[in-house]
């Protein structure tokens, strides 16, 4: 597949997924049952950009980047779809499984949440390098392990990890190592599910950094994946928020904060602190909807404030209201002074210095 453009998509792109769904697809007593976790996502992230994907718990986040990383194992299923990468010369469930599996770690790269998911306690950090990299390095063993001390000295990490167990390294440390573990191969695209949680702020603020520094060292093209949106606020280059399986807002970061178009982005940017300002957070009313049986139209409008009748109808397009930014609300038309009538301006949270 060319780097180029395909169709009316934009330049530089290294992974779209198009109209891509994924469903879990269970069996209980006789009666089928379809929990439509990713439905009808289209989006794209360009070359040497980090993409945002936010959203409440359940919103379908960790389905979506399952998905976009080959991960896929029964009961959820690729129900209709593509999801294509650059690299790749077919879509990606286009390859047979033990293709897929030659394409992770060396092309495309997992950042798991929860370094303890990932490290095996009984074994040695050096092993875990060798279990998830050596086969994709061509490299005898000694040359493997100087290339990857130096790797670890470019992320300034301690060489002597690699003789240490998962359990003597600090959370921090083995998130870095995680890190570490994910662009030894210099992948082109990493996908991060939740990388800083349960950090401290301060460590968080270091692992965000080394995250930022190395992709940019690389020049790989990141989905990081966190319901945080102040982390968001410091990494992401572009932010697409995630709603019930659907994919509502798309943009810039700074726009989508500055600018919010659907009422559902607004509410959760709303709900963030601010220094200096004293107000009541109105708590959102409502709850998500049962995946399995989902309203009809939009499915934010049993909460939604802004609801018409046509929403209770009809699914929203995303539809282009801003340059790089899309929306998928009937009630986002421009208003006279053109701006959108669903969201409205908010104040964008200062950047860490973690990223410059």
């Amino acid at each position: 597949m060319a780097a180029g453009q395909r169709g009316n998509q934009p330049e530089n792109v290294v992974l779209s997924t198009q109209d891509l769904r994924a469903y879990y697809r269970m069996s209980y007593f006789g009666i089928d049952r379809e929990v439509r976790a990713v439905d009808s996502v289209t989006m794209h992230v360009r070359r040497n950009e980090i993409y945002g994907l936010a959203g409440e718990s359940s919103c379908g986040k960790t389905t979506f980047i399952k998905t976009i990383a080959g991960a896929i194992r029964p009961p959820l299923d690729i129900v209709g779809g593509s999801v294509r990468y650059e690299f790749l010369d077919r879509d990606l469930y286009e390859l047979k499984p033990e293709e897929r599996d030659s394409v992770r770690w060396r092309h495309l790269s997992y950042i798991m949440q929860g370094s303890m998911n990932v490290l095996n306690p009984v074994r040695r950090i050096e092993r875990s390098f060798e279990d998830f990299a050596f086969r994709h390095i061509a490299l005898e063993k000694p040359a493997f392990i100087e290339a990857v001390k130096l790797h670890l000295e470019r992320l300034r990490l301690p060489a002597d990890v690699l003789r240490a167990y998962p359990h003597e390294l600090s959370g921090g440390m083995r998130q870095r190592v995680c890190i570490a573990l994910a662009t030894v191969c210099r992948p082109e695209f990493i996908i991060a599910d939740e990388p800083t949680t349960a950090l401290d702020v301060v460590v968080q603020k270091d692992v965000l950094a080394m995250i930022r520094e190395t992709q940019r060292e690389f020049g790989s093209s990141m989905v990081f994946v966190t319901h945080d949106l102040t982390v968001h606020a410091n990494i992401a280059d572009r932010l697409g928020i995630m709603y019930a399986g659907r994919l509502v807002e798309e943009g810039r970061t700074a726009d989508v904060f500055a600018d919010p178009m659907h009422p559902y982005t607004a509410h959760l940017i709303a709900s963030l602190p601010r220094v200096g300002k004293v107000n009541t957070r109105e708590a959102l009313p409502g709850s998500p909807p049962n995946l399995g049986a989902p309203p009809a139209g939009c499915r934010f409008h049993p909460r939604c404030p802004l609801a018409m009748d046509i929403c209770r109808r009809e699914n929203p397009p995303m539809t282009t209201l801003a340059p790089d930014h899309r929306v998928a609300c009937f009630a986002a038309s421009p208003s006279l002074d053109g701006r959108s009538s669903a969201g409205g301006k908010t104040d964008l949270p200062a950047r860490s210095e973690a990223t410059p």
